[in-house]
């Protein structure tokens, strides 16, 4: 608490914050570790449909910009509090409209404004409520509450699958995750004051010097989108994992990110934005052939053991996109202007990983994972060509 205490101002709403982002985080982590399976098991919805799911999830993310420009009056007190309030109504729909597709993805999507919504601003108060030069410190405490709520609802999820293994007891767990989050939402009406939102997240910014940036937010959110999108739903549908594995996997990987950050952090200080960029995709490429063609080269349970691995793997990797925001900050002529690109960088690339989530589904159905994987394995060298284009200000 001692070290909390000296990375937060007196007097503001640091506590009642943090463990707000933890309960919320808690709820999130129970939902997240149910959906895949609730979707594929339960509500019946199979490939092409999971992508046109996530197109409709997304798409909240996209319009983020216009959304926050409805609620300029608000504060990012309450903001927080009104994304708080739309994740309960959301994971309260799960809990209680029946299997119903349409419902169902209705649901889906209102938890996903809410997230959306929270989103910025858990960085805006982070950075409001620290003292001066501890701005980081309180994003990385904001993250670490959310991080370990999460995993915990993951472990929740696996404890009580094992539990009730005969049943299917996913309603009650989707109960269980929104009581969580309706906690989660009392505890942050404590929260008072009117910090102001951040005005980057308002308006998009484009420059001619950011093209490259933005062309690699549009490679990065294609392939991140075929594995988060699809990569849990191949081992679901293709492999029939049930909700204790994904649950365990995704509480694997998310310990395995957790650890592997700061590593991350480092290889790119040292080697530079430019080699990290080039050599996460080309490592991608190994992932998407395992992942696409290894039920062809392994026994079942083998191929999938080895899809299991690359999943982790491929949530390592992935916090190589740190490097793009390091380059932003390289060719950034202030801070300001690399909050601005940043948020537009963001936009940008959900609106690829809509593409994507539309027509990803549809090329597995026609046509096979193996395509789907491959198509992200061309994206991923597209993005390592692209990036060997960059010109550093210093040796990478």
């Amino acid at each position: 608490m001692k070290k909390i205490a000296a990375v937060f101002r007196d007097g503001t709403n640091y506590k009642v914050f943090l463990l707000s982002v933890f309960i919320i985080g808690l709820g999130y982590g129970i939902h997240k570790g149910l959906l895949d399976n609730y979707l594929a098991e339960i509500v019946g919805i199979g490939e092409f449909e999971r992508g046109l799911t996530e197109f409709f999830r997304e798409l909240p993310g996209f319009l983020l910009i216009f959304i926050l420009a409805i609620f300029i009056s608000f504060s990012a007190e309450k903001l927080y509090k009104l994304g708080a309030i739309i994740i309960l109504i959301g994971m309260g729909m799960l809990a209680i409209v029946p299997p119903v597709k349409v419902l169902v993805v209705l649901a889906v999507c209102i938890c996903s404004l809410g997230e959306h919504i929270q989103l910025g601003m858990k960085s805006t108060l982070a950075l409001s409520y620290s003292k001066e030069g501890k701005g980081g410190e309180a994003l990385g405490f904001q993250s670490s509450s959310q991080q370990v709520g999460t995993l915990i609802g993951f472990i929740i999820v696996i404890i009580g699958f094992l539990v009730f293994a005969k049943t299917q007891p996913f309603k009650i767990f989707f109960m269980v995750a929104g009581i969580i989050t309706a906690v989660g939402a009392f505890i942050s009406f404590g929260m008072k004051g009117k910090s102001e939102t951040d005005e980057n997240a308002r308006h998009f910014y484009f420059r001619k010097k950011y093209t490259k940036y933005y062309m690699l937010e549009v490679f990065y959110g294609a392939r991140k989108q075929v594995f988060l999108t699809f990569g849990p739903y191949v081992l679901i549908l293709f492999y029939g994992a049930k909700t204790t594995v994904i649950s365990l996997l995704f509480a694997i990987s998310a310990i395995a990110s957790f650890l592997m950050a700061p590593v991350v952090g480092k290889i790119i200080d040292k080697a530079g934005y430019k080699i990290v960029m080039i050599m996460d995709t080309l490592i991608l490429v190994v992932v998407c052939f395992f992942y696409g063609f290894a039920h062809h080269l392994f026994p079942m349970h083998v191929a999938f053991i080895v899809c299991c691995i690359n999943y982790v793997l491929d949530a390592v990797i992935s916090l190589a996109s740190m490097a793009a925001s390091v380059y932003v900050q390289d060719i950034s002529d202030n801070m300001q202007e690399v909050k601005a690109t940043l948020s537009t960088g963001i936009s940008v690339n959900h609106l690829i990983t809509l593409a994507i989530a539309l027509f990803g589904g549809w090329i597995w159905q026609k046509v096979g994972i193996e395509t789907l994987f491959i198509i992200s394995a061309v994206l991923g060298l597209c993005n390592s060509a692209y990036a060997a284009t960059i010109k550093t200000k210093k040796k990478a």
